[in-house]
């Protein structure tokens, strides 16, 4: 954008400075760090947390309540880093009161609540985009370059997700009513990434849920989703807290070859060149979360084509919701939306 002319700043707020990974704080680092993009204040409930944000960034105005920022600070833009059960109550409130919205993932907890997000976005005139910043990730981006030039040729079968053996800990994301589930944290990119690897239509979902072991936390131990698609492609996406072995990070074969990722840097490919097998071992690329508000700022000040839509992420959550509908029917379940 240095070559471009900026008539205009984009004034911008985040919601939630909470100290659970510092996201609160990514989030205006990424704001700053982005051409066209101006950071203008901090909103969190907690005063303790605003006067940790003054302190990292003094030039900014801090509140303690939506209402009161919303009211008297001149603001474009707000980003949502709170608790996954406030993202749709907070995303409404700041589209109606006519800012655009970035929320962070999951963008919600129900395909009800990512349906009323989207159309009042619409009705306000106002962008919605759901951080699913590890789009950009530099494993991701590698193995999806080497989807996409047909180097496994077409993908019809996907094993990933993660885990361990390990008590999920005693916060926020272990509580199913705020968290959504134990589907909703890392799911979430797990279940993105695969929706952008095999760009088709769901026709229906596979769940399987169990609680089994950490009874004294609400979240699932073990969570599962096989994902059919219209051309036959399956996906088979895990999230445990209750695996002892483990499995690789990717398994994904295609008709002309094969990719394992277990992590540490590069992935083997098996393929073929000229009906010679081939195997290679390709290195992950730079990670780039900057894109993300790249984008978001060219969206707005050059309509340049938003790159993560709401639509997209309420795939996601439809997978999740959709899952655990199936889990508690037995039956492989119809996807909304698609």
């Amino acid at each position: 954008m240095q070559n471009e002319n900026i008539e205009k700043e984009i004034k911008c707020a985040v919601l939630g400075y909470g100290p659970a990974f510092n996201m609160g704080k990514r989030h205006c680092e990424l704001i700053k760090e982005t051409e066209g993009l101006r950071l203008v204040s901090i909103c969190d409930l907690n005063p303790e947390r605003t006067a940790t944000a003054k302190k990292d960034f003094p030039e900014v105005i801090t509140y303690n309540s939506v209402e009161e920022m919303l009211k008297k600070v001149e603001l474009d833009l707000v980003s949502i880093v709170t608790p996954h059960n406030t993202h749709a109550f907070l995303t409404l409130q700041c589209l109606k009161a006519g800012k655009h919205v970035v929320v962070e993932k999951p963008m919600c907890i129900t395909v009800k609540e990512a349906t009323e997000m989207i159309e009042t976005a619409k009705a306000q005139r106002k962008m919605l985009s759901v951080f699913h910043n590890r789009r950009f990730d530099g494993d991701f981006l590698a193995i999806k370059e080497v989807i996409d030039k047909g180097l496994i040729g077409e993908v019809f079968h996907i094993e990933t997700g993660g885990g361990g053996y390990h008590h999920p800990g005693y916060w926020w994301r272990s509580d199913k009513k705020v968290s959504g589930g134990a589907f909703y944290d890392w799911g979430a990119h797990f279940v993105d990434w695969v929706l952008n690897l095999i760009p088709k239509k769901m026709v229906g979902i596979a769940g399987f849920f169990h609680k089994l072991v950490w009874n004294d936390v609400t979240n699932e131990d073990h969570v599962g989703a096989l994902i059919r698609f219209e051309n036959g492609a399956v996906a088979d996406v895990q999230l445990s807290n209750i695996d002892r072995i483990g499995r690789p990070r990717w398994r994904i074969l295609g008709t002309k070859g094969a990719i394992l990722d277990k992590g540490g840097g590069s992935f083997k490919v098996n393929t073929e060149i000229e009906g010679i097998p081939a195997s290679m071992e390709v290195k992950y690329k730079e990670t780039d979360w900057r894109r993300y508000y790249r984008n978001i700022a060219r969206h707005l000040l050059f309509r340049e084509k938003l790159e993560i839509t709401p639509q997209s992420a309420r795939r996601v959550i439809a997978v999740f919701e959709t899952a655990e509908k199936a889990a508690k029917s037995g039956k492989i379940e119809p996807v909304p939306y698609e």
